[in-house]
């Protein structure tokens, strides 16, 4: 990365800010760490209401055909949150600690969330349209954060296509191969819902599967990109805008040859670069941040 030296020439003139100093800031709790806790929390809860209360939440919050029909469309939602027992729960949690954390690290926790909330409801759309179609063949309940953790491994696959990665923890094999035969099993058993798949909801995967790839596809894993949502409210200018009180530099990164790094301009440009880089890592960085970190260090290597 050509960035990379960028930030070995400013630490050395940076290093009295406070994350140059060793264990001088908390790194913050990943947002995937956070979400696998909170599924183990959910449930928790649900193995205490089957003993202690026996209410009927789950029938509210799990993804069912009688649900989809009465309207309950946060069932489309809520269901992730639930799982039907602890290998169910350890498996997605297994793969949200790998896939979730390289997601979040290299797009930043809210294209993660991004990943999870839209693959999961792609994957919630597709199995509770064949609820609705064919119940007695895909009812008459899904539970589970497969969806959303499908997505989530898609992404990853497309991303770094070439990487290899143990499947069931023995065999290597690349990453882009391994989701085109999730994909290709997902989509057998999807077409052939057979009793011998033991109950799993391939099309909440498959779904999942396809819009991950269709996530890095559309490149909504590019910070410049704006989501379906920041379009709607329009969050995102078409036009590039100068950052005020930046003398030199611009929103892409662009900086005039004579005008000085001023301190001004490392405190409120710089220093978040540096600090992202300290919490999340470069790769986290967007195009934009690259650019900084390469002018600033042109500045710089001038003055040397």
């Amino acid at each position: 990365m050509k960035c990379a030296p960028a930030v070995v020439t400013l630490r050395v003139v940076l290093d009295d800010r406070d994350y140059m100093r060793e264990g001088s800031r908390r790194q913050p709790l990943l947002w995937s760490i956070k979400l696998l806790i909170g599924l183990a929390v959910c449930f928790a809860l649900q193995c205490i209401n089957d003993v202690y209360f026996k209410t009927s939440a789950e029938r509210w919050l799990a993804m069912t055909t009688a649900g989809l029909k009465s309207g309950y469309v946060w069932q489309l939602f809520t269901f992730q949150f639930l799982h039907a027992d602890f290998l169910h729960l350890l498996f997605n949690g297994i793969a949200l600690w790998f896939f979730g954390r390289w997601v979040e690290f290299t797009l930043g926790r809210h294209r993660f969330a991004a990943v999870f909330i839209i693959t999961g409801l792609a994957g919630a759309l597709f199995q509770g349209a064949l609820m609705l179609a064919f119940p007695a063949v895909f009812g008459p309940g899904v539970v589970g954060a497969s969806a959303g953790v499908s997505g989530l491994f898609a992404v990853f696959a497309w991303m770094e296509s070439e990487s290899e990665v143990r499947w069931n923890f023995i065999l290597p094999i690349k990453a882009r191969t391994l989701f085109w035969i999730y994909v290709a099993v997902e989509g057998f058993f999807t077409v052939v819902p057979t009793p011998r798949q033991g109950g799993i909801a391939h099309a909440a995967h498959l779904g999942g599967l396809l819009m991950g790839m269709q996530f890095v596809r559309l490149g909504w894993h590019r910070d410049y990109v704006a989501l379906p949502w920041e379009n709607w409210f329009a969050r995102k200018s078409a036009k590039p805008k100068r950052a005020a009180g930046l003398a030199g530099f611009d929103i892409v990164g662009a900086a005039k040859d004579e005008e000085p790094l001023t301190d001004d301009f490392i405190s409120k440009e710089v220093d978040p670069i540096l600090d992202k880089i300290s919490a999340h890592g470069i790769h986290s960085l967007t195009d934009r941040e690259r650019k900084i970190l390469e002018k600033a260090r042109a500045v710089m290597a001038k003055r040397s």
